[in-house]
């Protein structure tokens, strides 16, 4: 496998070298029989000559789970948090780093929309995955998870309806217009690229966890190089910053909810 992963650095320039091994190594293995491949190195032959197939592979191995306001508490509390912080910066910028399929994006819009914030707010939505982040800026999901976005969202303490943010038409919904024109989207590499912003306010929730340590330890310095003085990053729940050099440098602002501020 990592020879495999070595190639694929050298011939298309994604690099899962430093991905952990446990969780890459089952979405490969999930990849190959879905398509009947026999073998690691029948993998290596067709994926390094076929773009389109290697295309599909980045798709499989970085896709992650996710839903709007999920985790309702980690939003609540980012509301009560940070509102005040945030107020007091006449241009706020937001990256959202793994954004995957958009979901986590539109609910910080619909959060800055709900507390006056998104008229001064640009959100920076980025991804390794090409067409998860088409999917996101075209901003139509499924009708039948509505239900279950509404739940959350009321969980996470909206304050209007949730159907006021969304146009239903058949069988999916379009995002409100006045959501996606505050968002860039763009394809960013945690593992290879570099900060391009400095942020007040940094998202990166279940990416960490699919990163070594050393990763982990990199894509937090990034993270901490790309923060304004008191910015905040947030995290997954699953996730710290044990593994960062940085660690010393942030103050807990929500340890349950694994919210920090830049020192």
């Amino acid at each position: 496998m990592r020879g495999l992963l070595e190639s694929i650095r050298l011939v298309y320039g994604y690099d899962f070298t430093e991905y952990s091994e446990p969780s890459l190594g089952r979405r490969i293995n999930h990849f190959m029989e879905n398509r009947k491949i026999a073998d690691i190195h029948a993998l290596a032959k067709v994926i390094l000559r076929d773009e389109g197939l290697f295309e599909q592979f980045v798709q499989d191995v970085t896709v992650t789970v996710t839903e709007m306001f999920r985790d309702p508490s980690f939003y609540k509390s980012l509301r009560e948090k940070i509102r005040t912080r945030l107020a007091t910066y006449p241009l706020i910028r937001v990256w959202i780093a793994g954004c995957a399929t958009g979901e986590e994006v539109y609910s910080i819009a619909i959060l800055l929309k709900e507390e006056g914030l998104l008229e001064r707010s640009l959100i920076y939505a980025t991804d390794i995955n090409q067409r998860s982040l088409q999917k996101a800026r075209d901003g139509i999901f499924p009708m039948s998870q509505m239900a279950a976005y509404t739940a959350n969202y009321l969980k996470s303490g909206g304050k209007r309806s949730f159907s006021d943010y969304y146009l239903a038409k058949y069988e999916g919904v379009l995002m409100d217009k006045t959501l996606r024109q505050a968002i860039v989207f763009s394809v960013h590499n945690l593992t290879t690229d570099q900060s391009f912003n400095e942020f007040q306010l940094i998202l990166c929730r279940n990416v960490l966890i699919y990163f070594n340590h050393s990763l982990q330890n990199k894509v937090i310095h990034l993270f901490y190089e790309s923060l304004c003085p008191f910015g905040i990053l947030a995290l997954g729940n699953k996730e710290s910053l044990l593994f960062s050099d940085n660690r010393e440098e942030y103050k807990v602002m929500d340890k349950k909810e694994r919210i920090f501020i830049k020192q």
